[in-house]
């Protein structure tokens, strides 16, 4: 029988982009970063036609794929199977900010129009707040502004939603995307904390926030109730606004947590209560504002 979630997973009426998926092939000479090769679920080749196969019947037609690697030529293999799929409507690429290279790497990858930004986060050893002491890194995010590029992050904690906030005020044209807060854990004597983090952010027009990753493990079992998850989507639609909210499926990554009907139809069944124009911008409409990807 089929879950809430994924019975809530037809179709909507109008076109869907995924914002946060993934690519990679193990198979590749040399091995991958991303995902270990013994995962029983996730270390499969995974190309758009499989992101198709998933995604086409809940009316997705177009992705953002996210770096999984901190390989700099990974990004032209990504680039490289984009040309080729006009599923692929951007990049989110790996480029290491703060160290020398980085600006002739931002201005080669820049040249190609599906090059939409970079991740920079609690990943690959990488911390952002670290780097806020780091005059080159903050010249780099001046740069990557200049260049019309976002900043995603990866894995939040309260440290790194504070650096964001900092980083906007250095770099206030910066578009930067928080990647799957609902996911954050934070303790109850932190939750103030957290609560005026939240406050700031909606004092930031140019940061966005993805309602992804929101299924989550609980002692051995995955919830597809709602009620589970409705709180902590509120709080996060309330902050951001209706505006700098973006659906992202994080597949294939989700997938030891539920199917792709289960993983939208989660949040679709949030947002059915919704006006159209409102699901229209979660869906699809405020990820264009976040990355400016075109049309293909």
């Amino acid at each position: 029988m089929l879950s809430a979630a994924a019975a809530a997973a037809a179709p909507l009426p109008f076109p869907v982009i995924d914002t946060h998926i993934h690519l990679f092939d193990p198979e590749r000479p040399g091995g991958i970063p991303w995902p270990p090769p013994d995962d029983p679920i996730r270390s499969k080749p995974t190309y758009p036609n499989r992101f198709r196969s998933v995604s086409s019947a809940h009316g997705v037609t177009g992705a953002i794929v996210v770096e999984c690697s901190p390989r700099i030529e990974d990004n032209q293999w990504v680039l490289d199977i984009a040309d080729d799929d006009e599923s692929v409507v951007g990049l989110v690429g790996f480029l290491d900010a703060g160290k020398a290279g980085f600006g002739a790497d931002l201005e080669r990858f820049a040249k190609n129009p599906l090059f939409r930004g970079i991740r920079y986060g609690n990943l690959w050893g990488r911390n952002l707040v670290e780097q806020l002491g780091n005059s080159r890194f903050i010249d780099d995010m001046r740069l990557t502004a200049e260049a019309g590029l976002s900043l995603d992050t990866a894995n939040p904690n309260l440290e790194l939603l504070e650096g964001m906030l900092r980083l906007s005020d250095r770099v206030p044209t910066l578009r930067m995307v928080v990647d799957h807060l609902p996911k954050i854990q934070v303790q109850d004597s932190q939750r103030p904390r957290y609560e005026r983090i939240l406050a700031e952010f909606s004092d930031r027009p140019e940061t966005y926030v993805k309602i992804s990753a929101v299924l989550l493990n609980r002692a051995g079992r995955v919830s597809y109730d709602l009620a589970d998850y409705r709180a902590t989507i509120d709080q996060i639609a309330a902050a951001f606004g209706e505006d700098r909210i973006l659906f992202g499926s994080d597949w294939p990554n989700s997938d030891p947590l539920g199917s792709y009907g289960q993983v939208i139809g989660i949040v679709q069944e949030y947002f059915a209560s919704k006006s159209r124009e409102q699901q229209e911008k979660y869906f699809r409409l405020n990820s264009k504002a976040a990355y400016h990807w075109i049309e293909r």
